[in-house]
């Protein structure tokens, strides 16, 4: 048995739906706004429980122009946790605030509270919180911590569609969120995509404004912006996607549960622990073990794909700030493992993945 550790094209539901679209679009010549991506932005409003949703070209806009819409002082440093994707970083450093990582916990690898008490100063005016691997970040303690400290939260959620923290969907429990619907995301499209949502008027017009060149309508700009809009064949796309979502995360859910129930027991292998409060989203299973390499070589000899995220934490590239070192996420890049999860795979190849990790731990 060869399992991939994902299939594109396997995840692209409602093929025929999604290609009569398609077709219909470019034979209105619909390529740009209108009616798809004005409903495509109602209904994942709504979907998230946000009273606005912006679309965007992609996940990394959303997070540039997120952190512009709170128009924080010349100066200000903003807090990232050092293990997730470059994006979130590049973000503040594009906004020239000072970016200042902080350390995870290595339960779920989102940030961890105590070093971001430690992390907050006087210059501390925005914290972006990853919910990394659709594990949702400790939204009550974060609160505590910044309340009273006139410190904003963004939420990054570009791996966490789906994803809820007691109930409530994460993006919606700071000023803004953000969200990208890359075609390997839980909803992607056929290309790059991105969505802000916040319960702001002002910061939805804003960032409305700045996807279009500082305008809401043709020549009516207000200040320097940028060319950031969601293609209309991608609305069209993630349309249709999003009707059917939930199945997504409940298929996501089950697969997950059997990585849980079979390889807790298994000696040098560690899971990350999940709260039955929250509801995961399972955009990657994370495994950390010290025989990482060994056991990927091992797995891909079985025809397995695995992939590591990340193999380095974001403090250790030269062109960003290195601060203290963070003890806890120190060298986790070499012991971290991602195994196949997604709607696309069944139960028998999760149970075969599950078998060969068994079968190598008891060499």
């Amino acid at each position: 048995m060869k399992v991939k550790f994902t299939n594109l094209y396997k995840l692209i539901h409602d093929k025929k739906k999604i290609f009569i679209k398609i077709q219909g679009l470019i034979k209105k010549s619909k390529f740009v706004g209108g009616y798809e991506v004005e409903n495509f932005e109602r209904t994942f409003a709504k979907y998230t429980g946000s009273k606005y949703a912006v679309s965007l070209a992609n996940g990394t806009d959303a997070l540039e122009i997120a952190i512009s819409s709170l128009k924080l002082k010349k100066g200000s440093e903003v807090i990232v946790p050092v293990n997730t994707w470059i994006s979130t970083a590049e973000a503040v450093i594009n906004n020239n605030y000072k970016l200042v990582f902080c350390d995870i916990n290595l339960d779920d690898y989102t940030i961890d509270l105590d070093d971001l008490k430690k992390k907050i100063t006087k210059k501390t005016k925005a914290i972006i919180l990853v919910h990394l691997y659709g594990n949702p970040a400790n939204l009550s303690g974060i609160r505590n911590i910044v309340k009273k400290k006139n410190i904003k939260i963004i939420e990054d959620c570009a791996q966490a569609h789906g994803t809820k923290f007691k109930n409530k969907h994460v993006g919606t429990f700071g000023e803004v969120g953000t969200f990208s619907f890359f075609p390997g995301k839980n909803l992607g499209g056929f290309g790059d995509g991105g969505a802000i949502v916040t319960n702001s008027k002002k910061v939805a017009e804003y960032c409305l404004r700045c996807r279009n060149h500082g305008a809401l309508k043709k020549y009516d700009h207000k200040f320097s912006g940028r060319n950031s809009r969601l293609d209309t064949i991608q609305a069209g796309i993630l349309n249709i996607k999003l009707k059917k979502f939930n199945n997504v995360i409940k298929k996501r859910n089950k697969l997950a549960k059997i990585y849980f129930n079979s390889l807790q027991n298994v000696n040098n292998l560690e899971l990350f622990k999940l709260s039955n409060q929250n509801q995961h989203s399972f955009h990657q299973f994370v495994i950390k073990t010290n025989r990482r390499d060994q056991l990927r070589k091992f797995l891909l000899k079985n025809k397995i794909d695995t992939m590591i995220h990340y193999p380095y934490m974001l403090n250790e590239l030269n062109f960003f700030p290195k601060g203290n070192r963070l003890t806890k996420s120190y060298k986790l890049g070499k012991k971290i493992l991602s195994l196949p999860i997604s709607e696309e795979h069944t139960e028998k190849e999760i149970y075969f993945i599950v078998n060969k990790i068994k079968q190598f731990f008891k060499k």
